[in-house]
């Protein structure tokens, strides 16, 4: 069974045909800091496709690569390339090892793959991942509800709020996004 990612915070948030993915920079060992300004967002097949990881960044980074091999192989197809990633990922002996979450998302679909195989499409219009995923989430589901930000406002604020809350994640925020209508 595959150890919780801990120690990062990456958030998405869908609105009015926008979607945003929002990360922490912050990268620990243990109960050290190595690192502030880490990037932990990709975009991905030709720039239709954005993705962020929570876990080791040498395991997220085979894991990009894969998915992308797997969307360039269906022709950009999100879920079906999650569903294959996560069968190979469960049933490959060196994949399988792999410590990290990775949510994607294109214009119309946004899903969270883990390491047990799982390819979990949200109820509602946000995700989170890492130590301060929780908080992130519960933040951008309320600006959601009683605001009338952009998708990527809500993001960036929600992980101001998780960044004052969880230990393992600071302030330094990346932020990637897409909209209905982009070439």
């Amino acid at each position: 069974m595959q150890k919780s990612v801990r120690r990062t915070t990456v958030l998405a948030v869908r609105r009015g045909g926008q979607i945003a993915l929002a990360g922490d920079g912050q990268v620990t060992s243990g109960d050290i800091v190595l690192k502030h300004g880490a990037n932990k967002l990709r975009t991905l097949y030709h720039g239709q496709v954005i993705a962020g990881f929570a876990g080791s960044v040498a395991d997220a980074v085979t894991l990009f690569e894969r998915f992308e091999g797997q969307l360039e192989k269906h022709g950009g197809q999100l879920r079906r390339a999650a569903i294959e990633l996560a069968k190979e990922w469960r049933t490959d002996r060196v994949l399988r090892r792999l410590e990290a979450w990775l949510i994607v998302a294109d214009r119309k679909e946004m899903l969270l793959l883990s390491g047990e195989g799982d390819v979990i499409e949200p109820d509602g219009d946000v995700i989170g991942i890492g130590s301060g995923g929780g908080y992130a989430q519960a933040a951008a589901k309320a600006l959601l509800r009683y605001s009338d930000l952009s998708a990527a406002d809500v993001a960036r604020v929600s992980m101001e709020i998780a960044a004052d809350l969880c230990i393992y994640t600071n302030n330094q925020i990346s932020l990637i996004g897409l909209a209905e209508g982009e070439p």
